[in-house]
């Protein structure tokens, strides 16, 4: 079977997409100038967004390359059962429109260190500020260059760190040109690019297997994938898969991946801010319920790829080439589009992380520390964090993630270290007016311990060390899949933040969220929307158990 290398139509349409996103958010930029010189413009487009930006801008940040290549590479070495974190993701986006919008629209929360700050102190805050600065330029950011530079170079040959390199250049000046109101207006253009690139590669593999470039060929195709490789279509894995460790069968369902995804939507800020830049609370929740049905097709177009390599590449030697592969099998011009689309994706999510590291940075770091700051110079400073961040996350890509074969649930398990501590405080913030400060330094010192233990654990029982330390280790604790640690950690994060807190003085009562006067009522519209998502999860699930 030959591979495609990109033609001359196939550069075309890339470079008409590079130039035509950048007219459009200058055009988008232009109509609003004032908002290029302001904080809330800025950042938070001015608070001028409707529901169709926001839920199209919400899966622009999203799905990267870090998710299109890694879940595609773990779709072809696991199968299906990966797609959970896509499809559970959509049932918590409407947990996260139903709850936590509300208090953050009425404390009027700009950032997530800020609610902390306002519940906790600046302590709280600047602690985690400066986690989730350095968790979205050493993981988050460093992976979607990373995998985007490997796709490129798979489909073009050229050198991966100038594909890097370029990579992030074009997404610093896209982001830089706008702000929020231009990465999230674009992103609609962004994600229907994505989409139909994404439906074309499933067609064009799909049709190989099926034998045939009809419809009928692709559903022969699927037909034939679950034929030789049905265990790659269980949704829950059994005990005794390989993969039971990355996700540890029922227990993705009622386990750590709650924690994960509540994490990741409730409590992000990349994620979050979009939602607070909408005209109306109302707003936001309509933008989170398009966006949740947006997650249930995701699986389609990002996880099928990297199924079908299983028959079209089986020689692949590491996961994540899976999908530039797939994409070297499509036609001159489809070719294009597609690589198109995934060059749309890293551009959309890298906007997405420089834009909220600057947010972070200025917001949360700079303003609290100067407050008397002009909103112009913070504009200033926002773009140089922006620049400096991007130059340490090109730097650091290829030493951190070069040798890993499955980037995508690497990411996930550094970014689990923190994330039960960052539910519990959040959680126990909004919904219990006696925890402490106290109690929310121990919640997140405490968890942070107890998964790096956990890890070494897990660490000592597949590599074995005769010290007695290590004897001692996998003597009294169990190797546990990561989702599961997770769990036990959000547990144990929870219990020490409450009985620190009963220690310890009860913060005034002004720093408290009072539930009682928040409105949780939705609308009848986001109420259908969630009944429509619930009842797909579950035929879902019940078809792929």
């Amino acid at each position: 079977m030959t591979a495609n290398s990109l033609s001359a139509v196939d550069i075309a349409i890339t470079i008409a997409y590079a130039i035509g996103i950048f007219i459009l958010a200058q055009y988008v930029t232009r109509r609003r100038p004032e908002l290029q010189t302001s904080t809330e413009g800025y950042f938070f487009a001015g608070n001028q967004l409707p529901w169709w930006a926001i839920g199209a801008s919400l899966i622009a940040a999203n799905i990267s390359a870090e998710q299109i290549i890694g879940m595609s590479g773990s779709g072809f070495r696991i199968g299906l059962a990966v797609a959970s974190y896509e499809w559970m993701s959509a049932a918590t986006l409407l947990l996260v429109g139903k709850f936590a919008l509300p208090v953050f629209f009425s404390s009027g929360i700009r950032t997530m260190p800020g609610f902390l700050a306002q519940r906790f102190g600046p302590s709280v805050r600047y602690l985690m500020a400066v986690f989730w600065l350095a968790q979205y330029i050493l993981i988050n950011l460093t992976a979607i260059l990373w995998l985007g530079g490997t796709a490129v170079t798979t489909v073009t040959g050229m050198d991966p760190m100038l594909a890097v390199i370029l990579l992030g250049c074009f997404s610093l000046a896209y982001q830089l040109s706008g702000g929020l109101k231009a990465v999230a207006l674009t992103d609609i253009v962004q994600v229907s690019l994505l989409t139909l690139g994404g439906l074309i590669i499933v067609a064009v593999t799909l049709s190989r297997i099926g034998g045939h470039p009809s419809p009928a060929g692709v559903i022969r195709g699927a037909g034939e994938l679950m034929r030789q490789f049905p265990e790659h279509f269980k949704m829950i894995l059994p005990n005794s898969s390989p993969y039971y460790k990355d996700l540890p069968g029922i227990a993705v369902l009622v386990g750590g991946m709650w924690i994960m995804n509540i994490s990741y939507w409730g409590f992000n800020q990349y994620i979050i801010q979009r939602a607070l830049a909408a005209k109306s609370l109302s707003e936001a929740q309509k933008g989170i319920a398009f966006a949740g049905y947006l997650k249930l097709l995701m699986p389609l177009i990002v996880v099928v790829p990297g199924m079908a390599a299983l028959i079209l590449a089986p020689e692949i030697s590491r996961s994540d080439q899976a999908y530039p592969t797939m994409m070297t099998l499509l036609p001159t011009g489809c070719l294009g589009l597609v690589f198109a689309a995934l060059v749309a994706a890293i551009v959309a999510s890298s906007a997405s992380k420089i834009n909220s590291i600057a947010t972070i940075f200025t917001m949360d770091i700079v303003k609290p520390l100067n407050p008397a700051i002009p909103d112009g110079k913070l504009v200033v400073i926002g773009r140089f964090a922006s620049a400096v961040a991007l130059l340490t996350a090109i730097l650091v890509a290829k030493p951190l993630l070069g040798s890993f074969d499955q980037v995508f649930q690497f990411g996930q398990s550094l970014t689990g270290f923190f994330a039960p501590a960052i539910v519990v405080i959040f959680v126990l913030g909004m919904g219990w007016r006696h925890c402490t400060t106290a109690g929310a330094f121990s919640a997140v010192a405490v968890g942070f311990a107890a998964s790096c233990l956990f890890y070494l654990a897990s660490h000592l029982h597949q590599h074995p060390s005769p010290d007695m330390v290590s004897h001692w280790v996998v003597s009294h604790l169990p190797d546990m899949p990561f989702l599961n640690r997770v769990g036990w950690v959000f547990w144990i994060s929870l219990v020490t933040c409450v009985g620190v807190s009963l220690l310890t003085v009860e913060p005034p009562s002004d720093t408290a969220i009072d539930l009682g006067k928040i409105d949780f009522k939705t609308s009848k519209a986001f109420n259908a929307a969630a009944l429509g998502i619930l009842l797909i999860l579950t035929a879902l699930y019940a078809i792929f158990w």
